[in-house]
């Protein structure tokens, strides 16, 4: 896809760009083109998978990618992975656990780092706004804990579990860390390690420098952040709401001194030809400010997604994560 050096993008209309349209009962038709990819055990691959249920009333799934390798009879020694959890992004109003792209990275990230990956299907906005998608991430997260799950009781360490998301998703996990640190115990025997947030999407009122230069961004312009904001958030509330941003409030310093009580780790991973750029650069100053151990992946070149557009990046960033994961061992 085009990144931020090329023409403007040739609608300014959001709508048009996403390819949706917003009826008056606050749904959705979605024209996107998002290709699934259906779970698969066979064990030709390197990775299987499978999806469970969440809540069946929501119509909320998590699909489970277990390295093939783990279950392999010469892994004598029986080791235990690491969990991720991640949540999916766009804007949290398309997509699924089940688009390609999504599916595709979660099988890398599961083979490369060698851990077993949850990827959670939320419920999306504006049909369920804000914060829909939150207490999803919550009922995951109960489930995984008391799930009698074979590929979860046998082959996860759940003190080793990390919340991650790209884009919306980031924005998700990042909340759902806030919610799991208001009731720790509850949520034993899985332990939260860290926080691997890719691109968060944040906002906010008052708009950002890197915001302003890369405004006509052809690959997600201001407009997009703004409508997707628009359709996400409770109705009435503006870009400046706790769901958004997380730098207002008057709880801000307690939700990131418990952060660093728990002793959770932060990676933060964000590229110079992102609008968000500089949104996540603020959330980062706030945490090193409070004796947050932050892991800091700023790279000047790449746009947003770009990893799903060009593979050595998103190679890149999966060996990152393994790095940042692999310390917890150290």
């Amino acid at each position: 896809m085009s990144n931020q050096t090329m023409h403007p993008p040739p609608t300014t209309d959001p709508y048009q760009l996403l390819k949706i349209q917003h009826h008056p009962n606050d749904t959705l038709t979605r024209y996107f083109e998002d290709p699934h990819t259906s779970p698969s055990l066979d064990t030709s691959l390197p990775v299987l998978t499978k999806d469970l249920f969440i809540n069946q009333s929501n119509q909320t799934w998590l699909r489970l990618f277990l390295p093939k390798k783990a279950t392999n009879v010469s892994n004598l020694n029986n080791k235990l992975l690491p969990i991720i959890v991640f949540f999916h992004g766009s804007g949290f109003i398309v997509q699924s656990a089940a688009s390609t792209n999504f599916h595709d990275l979660c099988v890398d990230m599961a083979d490369t780092v060698e851990a077993v990956v949850a990827s959670v299907d939320y419920r999306l906005a504006p049909e369920h706004r804000l914060p829909a998608a939150y207490d999803d991430a919550m009922e995951a997260l109960s489930l995984i804990r008391s799930s009698q799950d074979e590929w979860l009781t046998k082959y996860v360490d759940y003190s080793k579990c990390y919340l991650m998301g790209n884009s919306a998703g980031a924005t998700t996990a990042y909340h759902a860390g806030l919610r799991v640190l208001e009731k720790v115990n509850d949520f034993e025997p899985l332990k939260i390690q860290g926080l691997i947030l890719r691109q968060p999407f944040f906002g906010g009122t008052n708009r950002t420098e890197s915001e302003l230069r890369l405004e006509n961004d052809p690959n997600f312009p201001l407009c997009v952040s703004d409508l997707c904001w628009d359709l996400a958030l409770p109705i009435g509330v503006d870009r400046n709401h706790e769901y958004c941003n997380p730098t207002v409030g008057n709880d801000v310093d307690e939700k990131l001194d418990k952060i660093k009580d728990q002793g959770w780790r932060v990676l933060v991973s964000i590229n110079g030809g992102d609008l968000l750029a500089d949104r996540a650069k603020e959330l980062v100053q706030l945490m090193d400010e409070k004796g947050v151990e932050v892991v800091k992946d700023f790279q000047e070149e790449g746009f947003h997604g770009v990893e799903f557009f060009e593979p050595s990046k998103a190679k890149k960033f999966i060996k990152l994560v393994k790095g940042f994961i692999s310390t917890f061992d150290a």
